[in-house]
C-alpha cells in the first residue's frame, strides 16, 4: 500500500508581499509551516490525535532555498517528499509551486522530531500506524528522483 500527502493548496495574502512587490522571504517559511500543519493531519497527528497523546511534531532544523520570485497574483502549492524516516522523526522535502513556473520557485527541507508535552518535553516514538503510513511514503518517495536539495554550510570566501 503506497500513500503519499496531498498537495498544499494555500493564497498568497496582501500583507505577505514586500516593497519589491514579491513574496517576503519570511513569508515561504509560513506556508512551509502550513503544509506541515496539513501533512500532520494527512499522517494522523491529527488535532483529536495530539489532544489525546500530548504528542505533536518539533522543527528541529529548516534550511529554505529561494530559487524564483513568487509575485502576489501567483497561484501557489506545496509538495512534500519524503527523505527519510525513522521511529521518532520525518525528514522532509517541501517543494513550492507557482502555476507560472516550470521548476519550484523555493525548496525547504526539514528535521521534524515526534515529542511528548507535559512538564517535560521527550521524544517519542511513533506508534504504529503512522510508523507503517510514514514507512510508506518513504518507500513510495523513493521509486522517483529528488530535486537537487541538500544542507549546504554558508561562508563568504576568506579575504
Amino acid at each position: 500500500m503506497s500513500w503519499r500527502p496531498s498537495v498544499y493548496r494555500c493564497g498568497i495574502e496582501p500583507q505577505w508581499i514586500d516593497y519589491n512587490g514579491h513574496l517576503r522571504d519570511a513569508y515561504y517559511t509560513l506556508v512551509f509551516s502550513q503544509a506541515i500543519d496539513a501533512l500532520m493531519d494527512e499522517v494522523g497527528l491529527d488535532p483529536g490525535y495530539r489532544a489525546r497523546t500530548s504528542c505533536t511534531l518539533y522543527t528541529l532544523e529548516t534550511h529554505v532555498h529561494y530559487l524564483n520570485e513568487v509575485k502576489s497574483t501567483d497561484a501557489i502549492s506545496v509538495s512534500a517528499r519524503a527523505i527519510g524516516v525513522d521511529s521518532k522523526r520525518i525528514h522532509l522535502a517541501l517543494a513550492l509551486h507557482c502555476a507560472r513556473l516550470a521548476e519550484p520557485a523555493a525548496l525547504g527541507e526539514f528535521m521534524l522530531l515526534h515529542v511528548q508535552q507535559g512538564s517535560t518535553v521527550r521524544s517519542a516514538v511513533f506508534p504504529p500506524e503512522i510508523q507503517q503510513r510514514l514507512e510508506h511514503w518513504l518507500a513510495a518517495d523513493a521509486q522517483s528522483p529528488l530535486a537537487a536539495l541538500g544542507s549546504r554550510t554558508m561562508t563568504l570566501p576568506r579575504r
